[in-house]
């Protein structure tokens, strides 16, 4: 498949930018001919994959972390539907926190990532839909990979997103993990599932999820499938900081779902809304907040497997 690489040099703590020259060269003794692209800026992602696709590229793979595979989804969109939906989707893994990755057991080895790319094997890969409200105040839509969750989830990103990540991948998340949960407190949402009758309730976290992971690692949707036109979606309420540090173990492999302040069901559809103000985070990104409307496209792309 006639292959474009959408680089984020600044991914891996700016060593894949710095080690490009190398890495190109790996890619290239592997694939053969490619093209690729920097990122300069947020949403550069987006229009290098739209252009490629344009030039009649076949699969186009996201080097860096969840925030670039995100941008990389949204390329393959436009006008409401996917360019082409045959292209493949492929990850040459740099990132932070690594979620999307860790649904299919793929480790960091770019011996690993060459090896997919190097296959034609490909399968049908969900994709998620959020409307939303931006911080404008504007409505506003995007697609997601993986999970997408308000309540503390969105603040813990956030708090990830503006601090330094220099502790690594795991560490800066639980950092932020504790920071977000010792000030935070139950939101009233109001939540309507696949069109039926609206329920109000306090939640910790609301995530609607395609993939298993997020907050590097959390399994917070230990039986998500990304090809079963499903969201496996996970409520939790009334968790604290205590409940983070004395069940962290549960809440890493997915035990949870088990838990009498977790709810675990299946859905297409997830509407929220709340007259307090919600975070929305999609894939590690949080580009807005509450009212919003989740959806899931089945197999709108496919997969480089």
């Amino acid at each position: 498949m006639k292959t474009f690489l959408v680089v984020n040099p600044r991914s891996a703590g700016g060593q894949t930018g710095k080690r490009w020259a190398e890495i190109s060269g790996q890619v290239t003794r592997a694939i053969g001919d490619f093209g690729f692209g920097f990122t300069e800026r947020p949403l550069d992602a987006v229009r290098l994959t739209r252009d490629a696709l344009a030039d009649g590229y076949e699969c186009i793979a996201a080097v860096g972390g969840d925030g670039t595979v995100n941008e990389v989804v949204n390329g393959f969109f436009a006008d409401g539907k996917a360019i082409n939906p045959q292209a493949a989707l492929g990850l040459i893994p740099r990132g932070t926190g690594g979620d999307f990755r860790r649904a299919f057991g793929w480790d960091l080895e770019l011996d690993s990532a060459l090896a997919r790319l190097r296959t034609d094997k490909t399968e049908p890969f969900d994709v998620g839909l959020a409307e939303y409200v931006n911080f404008q105040g504007e409505k506003e839509s995007r697609y997601f990979a993986n999970i997408a969750s308000f309540g503390v989830s969105a603040a813990v990103a956030h708090e990830v997103n503006t601090g330094s990540k220099a502790l690594g991948g795991n560490l800066s998340f639980v950092w932020g993990t504790v920071k977000a949960m010792a000030k935070y407190r139950d939101r009233k949402v109001r939540l309507r599932v696949d069109g039926g009758a609206p329920e109000e309730l306090g939640i910790t976290v609301v995530a609607a999820s395609n993939g298993r992971y997020f907050g590097s690692g959390m399994c917070v949707a230990p039986k998500a499938v990304t090809h079963d036109g499903l969201f496996d979606l996970t409520v939790w309420h009334d968790y604290g900081l205590h409940d983070f540090i004395i069940k962290s173990k549960g809440v890493y492999n997915g035990d949870h779902i088990t838990w009498n302040k977790t709810r675990y069901l299946q859905c297409r559809t997830l509407e929220a809304e709340s007259d307090e103000e919600v975070f929305l985070e999609m894939d590690g990104e949080v580009p807005g907040r509450l009212p919003c409307r989740i959806s899931i496209l089945p197999g709108a792309i496919r997969l480089k497997v």
